[in-house]
């Protein structure tokens, strides 16, 4: 089974796992919009890289974070946070794929990183795939540890009791 994880928004992240072994992992693909720097995300490429990374005769599980508003977040913001949330939702509904979705206080509780620093869901992948540490050598990198991780949960989780 292909699980792919996503940790939404501009900034998130995409993570493509088959028996737990890390295939892929991509910064959230994304567009300009406007005039302003503004970005917006790139939905059509989203779909490519859905698409080429798993194959049609396997079963996938798309693993989206489940997300909120944030308090002290700005309106405009929240909306496009939102926006972005439901054009993945959508994707995936168009690519008829199964999407589940996980709270952050789920798969950071399964993997003891409640009350820790953002960076130490980074520090964890690069215990669990030491390989990947040249990929995840930044800080802004978390985002791709959140979506490997969030695909782990799932993996972890859901299907240990479904067998």
């Amino acid at each position: 089974m292909i699980v792919v994880g996503i940790d939404p928004g501009l900034s998130g992240a995409i993570a493509i796992l088959e028996n737990n072994k890390v295939l892929n992992i991509f910064d959230m693909p994304v567009m300009a919009e406007g005039k302003k720097n503004k970005r917006q995300l790139n939905s059509a490429q989203l779909v490519s890289i859905i698409k080429d990374s798993t194959k049609s005769d396997t079963e996938i599980a798309v693993v989206v974070e489940q997300v909120n508003a944030m308090p002290g977040q700005g309106v405009t913001s929240m909306f496009n946070f939102g926006q972005t949330f439901g054009a993945i939702k959508g994707v995936c509904a168009a690519l008829e794929l199964p999407i589940f979705f996980v709270r952050p206080s789920k798969w950071k509780k399964h993997f003891e990183l409640i009350n820790s620093s953002k960076d130490s869901s980074r520090t964890k992948v690069i215990e669990m795939y030491p390989s990947l540490s040249s990929q995840l050598a930044k800080k802004k990198d978390v985002n791709k540890s959140d979506a490997i991780l969030i695909a782990r949960f799932y993996t972890e989780t859901r299907l240990k009791v479904n067998k």
